[in-house]
This record gives C-alpha cells, sequence and structure tokens, in this order.
C-alpha cells in the first residue's frame, strides 16, 4: 500500500524503542499480551493479503469479508493501543477504516500513513523477536 517516510520511520523506531524498553520491565503477563496482539497483526496482514490475492485472481468483491477485515484491524487497533503501542495502532485503525471504506483515503494519505502490509507484518514480527529475547 504505502512507502514509508524517513520522518515516519524515526518516529516509529524511536516509539517502538521506548516501548520495548517499557516492555522489559513489565511482568510475564503484559509481555504474553503483547506477542499475542503482535501475532495477530501477523495473522490479519496475512488475512488480507489473501483476500487481495483472491480479488487479483479473479474473484467477486466480498463486502462480508471487508467488513470481517474491518473489524479484524479496528480491534486490533484498540488492544494495541490499551498496550501502549500507538504508533503501530494508528496503522490499525486507518486499515480498518480503509475495509469498511476504501473510498475515504487516497493514495497520498495512505502512503503517508504507512499502512502497508508487508511493513506492518514486518514490524510486528520485529517486535515479537525483541521481547522473546528480553
Amino acid at each position: 500500500m504505502a512507502l514509508v517516510t524517513d520522518i515516519s520511520l524515526w518516529a516509529l523506531i524511536r516509539h517502538l524503542g521506548q516501548w520495548l524498553t517499557n516492555l522489559r520491565r513489565a511482568g510475564r503477563e503484559r509481555k504474553r499480551q503483547s506477542i499475542e496482539a503482535l501475532r495477530k497483526v501477523i495473522v490479519a496482514a496475512r488475512s488480507t493479503r489473501a483476500y487481495l490475492r483472491s480479488i487479483k485472481d479473479g474473484a467477486q468483491q466480498d463486502h462480508g469479508q471487508e467488513a470481517r477485515l474491518s473489524a479484524m484491524w479496528t480491534e486490533l487497533g484498540f488492544v494495541l493501543k490499551d498496550l501502549g503501542l500507538g504508533a503501530l495502532a494508528k496503522r490499525c485503525d486507518i486499515t480498518g477504516r480503509y475495509w469498511a471504506d476504501p473510498d475515504q483515503f487516497d493514495r497520498e494519505f495512505l502512503g503517508k500513513a504507512d499502512v502497508g502490509l508487508a511493513r506492518m507484518e514486518q514490524l510486528a514480527r520485529q517486535m515479537v523477536a525483541e521481547i522473546e529475547r528480553g
């Protein structure tokens, strides 16, 4: 969906670094919840890519599936926000809003929002690895 700008990448890295520092001080339950939520981001990204692939391969647009994707991404945004992952939560929220109504955003906004599925999965995988390393 989008290319990352230097400013947004730097802000995200700084935010994630602060979050990981705080998480290292957190209890085992908070770490488990964080890993679980981040893994759900990976699942959501893959599910969304699979849907997009089916559309590309000629399947008809499925508004029911798009509603489920919207709900999944929106819920992830709430969970991540509650865990203190505001930058990734915002990206999930935008993705949820996109699937509810793709016409509400233009390509320029989506590019600046850095909501590409591969990028969000990559961030989630990196964060899980950092948490598991302790």
